[in-house]
């Protein structure tokens, strides 16, 4: 039964489409039948996750893991049956997909505050015409200087 036992990448870089999480030596380890294997870079060396869909790219990517002398291949399609790695990569890949909610959160205020400044500028004119109505200059001008 092959487990993982840590999962702590290098670096994790994004860029529109994808996220490139970075492995390096000492970064992920993993149990086979209660034996222990550290990661090498010696074929691939990140995992790549498409942003949108949020899957993983490269599934046959054969990542190294050595113990030893011994040597072992997984690909990345082996690795996704394993529930831990799963979970660990879920984990440390979830900030940068809520980054984009982030986003649009921003977008809802930046245009919250450009209607907010509309109204205002409406309400503005309307106590123009007012003062405008009422013939008072001195509220006019003092209204003007707001536009």
């Amino acid at each position: 039964m092959v487990t993982v036992k840590m999962l702590e990448p290098y670096s994790i870089k994004k860029d529109a489409e994808y996220l490139y999480v970075q492995l390096e030596k000492q970064c992920f380890s993993i149990s086979i039948e209660d034996v222990a294997y550290d990661f090498i870079p010696v074929k691939a060396n990140e995992i790549k996750i498409k942003r949108d869909t949020k899957k993983i790219q490269d599934v046959d990517a054969a990542f190294a893991f050595k113990n030893a002398d011994d040597i072992v291949y997984i690909t990345m399609k082996e690795l996704i049956n394993i529930p831990d790695f799963l979970i660990k990569l879920y984990f440390l890949t979830k900030p940068y997909f809520d980054e984009k909610t982030d986003t649009q959160e921003l977008n809802v205020n930046d245009n919250m505050d450009i209607i907010i400044d509309e109204l205002e500028q409406q309400n503005i004119r309307r106590l123009i015409d007012n003062a405008l109505d009422e013939r008072d200059e001195e509220t006019f001008h003092q209204l003007l200087k707001y536009l």
